[in-house]
């Protein structure tokens, strides 16, 4: 079995995955949900009394989601399984919820425990209250729906399995989520210091430099 890590490098075209088609019944009232979470409104479009297409990205995305009027088939809120990758869980579920949408607390999953009762889009997983207790990336979550029943999922990331992230790229959309980067890299290199005497390190731009691109590679930490 091949592994990301080994997957072959060579270059190709670019395919920027830009679109994701979300079933709803209430083209209005989808409008008004998404534009209340603060996602940027990108067209509104309408040819005739038969079609419409609405399109919001969500902030630092590089997806968006479109919905309207004869834009798709699917049944009203049978998209699920939707993730929004974030940078601290917690901030997350504080924003949606300060905009008054309903969501749930933030939780794990149960390990490889497969008999829960659980939404499809969490595998089965039983979910269990609060955080990943070790704060790993991929382990955290917070769920909510759009009116028609949509299922989005929060998935915190702040580390990238390897292979995930291209080596040679280290990139940010938001000025949060530089700012997560700089207080993880902070912190490590308190314990840096730590190890080497106490002594302050005059060269800690280029530490930092450092652990923040290997950490979005999926790359080994320097110590």
């Amino acid at each position: 079995m091949t592994t990301a890590s080994e997957t072959p490098k060579a270059r190709t075209v670019d395919m920027k995955f830009e679109i994701v088609v979300i079933p709803v019944s209430d083209i209005d009232r989808a409008k008004r949900f998404y534009g209340g979470l603060g996602w940027r409104l990108d067209a509104d479009f309408a040819a005739g009394d038969d079609f419409r297409v609405i399109q919001f990205t969500p902030p630092g995305s590089g997806c968006s989601v479109i919905f309207g009027k004869n834009v798709t088939a699917a049944a009203p809120g049978s998209a699920q399984g939707l993730y929004l990758i974030v940078s601290d869980i917690k901030a997350a579920r504080d924003e949606v919820l300060g905009r008054g949408v309903e969501i749930s607390e933030v939780f794990h999953g149960a390990g490889d425990v497969y008999a829960g009762t659980d939404e499809p889009y969490l595998f089965g997983r039983v979910r269990v209250s609060g955080p990943d207790p070790d704060h790993r990336s991929y382990r955290s979550f917070a769920s909510f729906k759009d009116p028609d029943g949509n299922g989005w999922l929060f998935q915190e990331v702040t580390a990238r399995l390897p292979g995930r992230v291209d080596a040679d790229d280290t990139t940010f959309t938001t000025s949060t989520e530089l700012a997560a980067a700089l207080r993880r890299a902070a912190a490590a290199h308190g314990e840096h210091e730590k190890r080497t005497g106490g002594q302050h390190d005059a060269n800690w731009p280029d530490w930092y430099a450092e652990y923040i691109v290997r950490e979005q590679a999926g790359k080994e930490l320097p110590l």
